[in-house]
């Protein structure tokens, strides 16, 4: 009966508290799926499971050395969750929040950036264009996340974006060819870039190091990432960390442009 009263007592405050933390789970297991980490994320939750089990069996000893790592284990789990830490806080403080949200646009009077004036489609028919002669490229498209930090791994530019830059750019004999590019509001900033690479999400092994680095500051930023593959010459797009599949060059293009927005 203590169960059915405690279930009358239930208020708006209460289901608000469970939806959020609800949340809060879905979102920690996107930042660990697909990663080692998740099986540590799982491991977590077993060993949480076991400590309030054995805390209402009133196990004192078990209760007391679950409790003990729990309680000593933040400090292991903030060095092992680092890059997702980061990604969280990333995606937490962004001022580009209500561009995640489609359903907080009409809040636009928080936004802080710019419109962003990238021109994609100068950008899809150079990487056309190289697919066709199978030229490696890896085109890195800022949004609201800074990313002067990387630009100091390469040559920093100011070019204007147009099709012929990005393909002289990634033209196999051009000094600049190797790394990334990144574009930011229709201008070059840096060529040359090198990104952090992840080597932790299973991926086919027809992908190589481009599409690795392309998959790691997608993870750790809300850049997008074109790649054009020098093997095959396909093209992929990348978003948080992820392949988007697109059927044409049409559909990619739209698929960016509604993404910059």
């Amino acid at each position: 009966m203590e169960i059915f009263d405690d279930l009358l007592k239930f208020t708006v405050v209460d289901i608000i508290d469970v939806v959020l933390v609800a949340l809060l789970l879905y979102y920690l297991y996107k930042l660990v799926k697909g990663t080692v980490a998740i099986n540590i994320f799982i491991g977590i939750i077993i060993i949480y499971g076991a400590w309030r089990l054995t805390d209402f069996l009133n196990m004192e000893l078990l209760t007391g050395i679950f409790g003990g790592f729990m309680k000593v284990g933040i400090i292991a789990l903030i060095v092992v969750f680092q890059p997702e830490i980061r990604k969280f806080l990333l995606m937490v403080g962004s001022t580009n929040f209500n561009r995640r949200r489609k359903f907080l646009k009409q809040f636009s009077f928080l936004k802080t950036e710019t419109l962003n004036e990238t021109d994609v489609d100068a950008i899809i028919s150079a990487c056309s264009k190289m697919s066709m002669s199978k030229t490696g490229a890896l085109i890195v498209l800022e949004r609201n996340n800074n990313l002067d930090f990387l630009s100091s791994s390469g040559d920093e530019m100011n070019i204007k974006v147009t099709q012929p830059i990005i393909e002289s750019i990634f033209f196999k004999n051009s000094p600049l060819h190797d790394g990334a590019i990144i574009v930011s509001n229709n201008v070059v900033k840096a060529t040359r870039v090198i990104l952090p690479v992840n080597n932790e999400k299973n991926i086919p092994q027809r992908f190589g190091l481009r599409h690795r680095a392309a998959i790691g500051i997608t993870e750790k930023t809300d850049a997008l990432a074109l790649v054009v593959s020098e093997e095959t010459g396909h093209i992929s797009y990348i978003k948080d960390g992820e392949f988007v599949v697109f059927e044409d060059n049409n559909q990619l293009n739209q698929l960016i442009k509604n993404d910059l927005v």
